[in-house]
């Protein structure tokens, strides 16, 4: 079985080709520092855009640069409720003439959960029984 086995180089494990030739891009060191105090650097291209944090490779947390870049600060939407997008529909006399037909419907059984309808129905029969 040994016999079998490849024998020279290591496969996938180690080039062949030589440095000879070719020129490298230019190259920056980029130092981080996290809220651990774990310091790092980063090797990035010239023409890169530095990114102002980079993930700590010890902790995990969001390091920020030690060259003194600067995050963007997103100017964020505030946040929309249902109410507010219904009164982008609607006016309030609007909602409440909506409310009171649909209250009147429910309350009279033509809308709602059948448990309700039977509810309603036993009464309406007992009141007209009755009088």
């Amino acid at each position: 079985m040994a016999e079998r086995t490849l024998r020279g180089a290591r496969l996938g494990g180690q080039s062949f080709e030589d440095e000879r030739g070719i020129e490298f891009a230019a190259r920056q060191q980029v130092g981080y520092r996290c809220p651990q105090g774990h310091e790092f650097e980063i090797t990035m291209s010239i023409e890169a855009e530095v990114p102002a944090v980079w993930e700590c490779p010890r902790c995990g947390l969001e390091a920020e640069s030690t060259s003194g870049i600067e995050r963007e600060v997103k100017a964020e939407k505030p946040q929309r409720t249902h109410w507010d997008m219904l009164l982008e529909r609607r006016s309030e006399k609007e909602l409440e003439e909506i409310l009171t037909e649909r209250l009147e419907l429910l309350r009279g059984g033509e809308i709602g959960p059948a448990h309700l309808h039977r509810a309603n129905a036993r009464k309406r029969k007992a009141a007209s029984k009755t009088s």
